[in-house]
């Protein structure tokens, strides 16, 4: 027996209507049309719950942030609770090529071959140094690392900023202490974004715009998108130092950033275990390819002195990311043991370096810091 799908209610129908209308005064700045006229968005159907759910289009060289203001524009309906986006990403070139009605084209790359990209001017143009903090694996202290490069530079005296481009796991709020929304300004078309300051350092995250248990589901477009909004749409102002937490391996956030702005280099952070500096070899690697230097190696979690006691128990091994740095013939900026002071920091919002500036993990920082900052000293002035 066939059973008819159910229809929507008149008032369902109403409030499809209704986002409908909000969406049409969504304006795509690549082609100054409304998401509706241009054929962007379809499928908009309501439950009975208040959720609206529509499919919509996202085409090459459509803004990253045109699709969070769809979802805005519809959550702003009176009655409307929650908005699910279906995002249809692009059709890449490689997709194109191979499809039935593409005329055949010559591959231009090797297979494992990597174009060197080329990164845009005018894009922050009062910071003076740019470094990127990356690792090969999750859960090596990454974004511990950044967050106390970040302020031990203020520490010095510099301006600090710290971008948070780990959009699957955006940490330096936590580590910062910080649950403030970022404030908007400008006219409208115009508006920037007001990073917040903490410690001395201007921060810029995901993590500010998305409630806590929100997570971020997106794609390769929509990250590069993001990335690109919070370097270009963020009043950064002048900045001696910019760091960058990246997320860990070697995809879309990273190209999207070498692509994007000039690095002066990367920071690479790992455990001393094989499994972790192996992820860190195809890390430097990748870097490499893109004509991005390698600042140096950081070791973390090396030894865990047993409380009361003298003795040193090395958990994760020692020495792993020294003897990678020296057969990369690049520097080891330093090790950092596993320290319960690190872990209390982190969740109290408040960096190493501030919190327990006298203990070992604060030491090895703050000379991992010194290190980092001499070599960028050493490095020519960024081309305006």
């Amino acid at each position: 027996m066939n059973v008819a799908e159910p229809t929507a209610s008149p008032n369902e129908s109403e409030l499809a209507d209704a986002v409908r209308r909000a969406l049409a005064a969504v304006i795509n700045p690549a082609t100054q049309q409304d998401v509706v006229s241009g054929g962007q968005v379809s499928n908009v159907a309501v439950d009975s719950d208040g959720q609206v759910r529509f499919a919509f289009a996202l085409r090459q060289g459509d803004p990253g942030a045109i699709v969070r203001q769809a979802r805005a524009a519809a959550e702003a309906v009176e009655g409307i609770v929650r908005a699910k986006v279906d995002v249809e990403l692009p059709q890449t070139p490689a997709a194109a090529a191979s499809s039935p009605k593409a005329p055949a084209r010559k591959q231009g790359l090797a297979p494992g071959s990597v174009p060197a990209p080329v990164p845009q001017p005018g894009i922050l143009p009062g910071v003076k140094r740019i470094v990127a903090v990356s690792s090969g694996k999750g859960g090596v202290g990454k974004s511990m690392v950044a967050t106390n490069l970040a302020v031990a530079a203020a520490q010095r005296g510099l301006v600090a900023g710290l971008l948070d481009a780990d959009i699957y796991g955006p940490n330096i709020p936590v580590m910062f202490g910080e649950e403030r929304r970022p404030s908007v300004t400008g006219a409208k078309g115009s508006e920037m974004i007001a990073p917040l300051d903490k410690h001395g350092v201007r921060l810029m995250s995901l993590g500010f715009l998305l409630k806590r248990e929100q997570p971020a589901i997106m794609r390769g477009p929509l990250i590069s998108g993001v990335l690109k909004q919070f370097m270009e749409q963020v009043s950064w102002g002048p900045l001696d130092l910019l760091v960058v937490d990246m997320p860990p391996g070697t995809g879309d956030a990273q190209l999207s950033l070498v692509q994007t702005v000039e690095l002066d280099g990367a920071v690479m952070v790992t455990t001393p275990q094989k499994v972790a500096t192996g992820d860190v070899l195809r890390g430097v690697r990748m870097f490499e390819r893109v004509n991005t230097r390698v600042l140096g190696v950081v070791e973390n979690m090396c030894g865990f002195q047993l409380p009361g006691s003298e003795e040193v128990v090395d958990l994760f091994g020692r020495g792993g990311g020294e003897a990678l740095a020296r057969e990369l013939s690049i520097p080891f900026l330093g090790r950092i043991p596993l320290d319960l002071a690190v872990r209390e920091a982190g969740d109290r919002g408040m960096p190493t370096v501030l919190s327990a500036p006298d203990s070992q993990a604060g030491d090895a920082l703050q000379e991992i810091a010194g290190r980092l900052l001499a070599a960028l000293d050493q490095l020519a002035p960024r081309a305006p």
